[in-house]
């Protein structure tokens, strides 16, 4: 029955739960890394949980299902009750991305442990069962490494503006980057219709990829 089905809509059916435990994880931590600096404003509003319904942004969600790809509700927070306000800033927006990293190291990890251990033979006969689990294996490679990559890109309103930001004093920061901050999603947009976004994020994608196998292929070696 699989086999029959246009892999492109396949390849969508795995995305959508794998972007919805993506999207969860990545706000959950920003949640957490902002309850832990003190500021209570993601908890009030419910985002310390592990219901993805939470997460959830409307549009988002329809372009999920639409289209394979989208976006979640951006956790609220309030650096000013931060108990260290640029250690809170840069913490926390830093959380989201390295939380995409863990599971794109996690689900590598965990892959490649079962290849050695119990099936060397995988890549030369699958059963439909290994077909799928590779098939999410990779799109939680893809999605994770995407959305980490993504993050840290230093452009409001993404997690690595805040980071680079934070970095400013507070006169530089008000009186020259806050005005320019609203520009940001057309800065994305035009970098996204131009081509220069792909530019940009292939050095960052290379980089996390080589970080994650440098991380796992040293735990392989120690099985083989």
């Amino acid at each position: 029955m699989l086999d029959k089905l246009n892999p492109d809509f396949l390849n969508m059916l795995y995305r959508v739960p794998v972007l919805l435990i993506s999207f969860m994880v990545h706000e959950l931590s920003h949640a957490l890394a902002a309850y832990g600096f003190g500021d209570t404003t993601a908890k009030d509003a419910g985002r310390i949980s592990f219901n993805p319904i939470r997460h959830i942004d409307p549009i988002g969600a329809i372009m999920l299902i639409a289209a394979g790809f989208g976006w979640a509700k951006p956790v609220p927070i309030n650096p000013n009750n931060f108990k260290h306000k640029k250690a809170g800033i840069i913490v926390t927006s830093l959380a989201g991305p390295l939380s995409n990293v863990l599971l794109a190291i996690i689900f590598y990890a965990s892959f490649m442990i079962y290849i050695v251990k119990f099936r060397p033979s995988l890549f030369t006969s699958m059963s439909t069962a290994e077909e799928i689990m590779y098939s999410i294996f990779v799109q939680f490679l893809i999605v994770n490494i995407s959305l980490a990559s993504f993050n840290l890109i230093p452009i409001p309103p993404l997690d690595g503006s805040k980071v680079l930001f934070s970095i400013f004093p507070d006169r530089i920061y008000y009186n020259y980057i806050l005005k320019y901050e609203r520009y940001g999603m057309v800065i994305l947009i035009a970098l996204t219709f131009t081509g220069y976004l792909s530019k940009i994020l292939n050095p960052i994608v290379v980089f996390l990829r080589s970080f994650i196998e440098a991380v796992v292929e040293p735990l392989i070696s120690l099985l083989m």
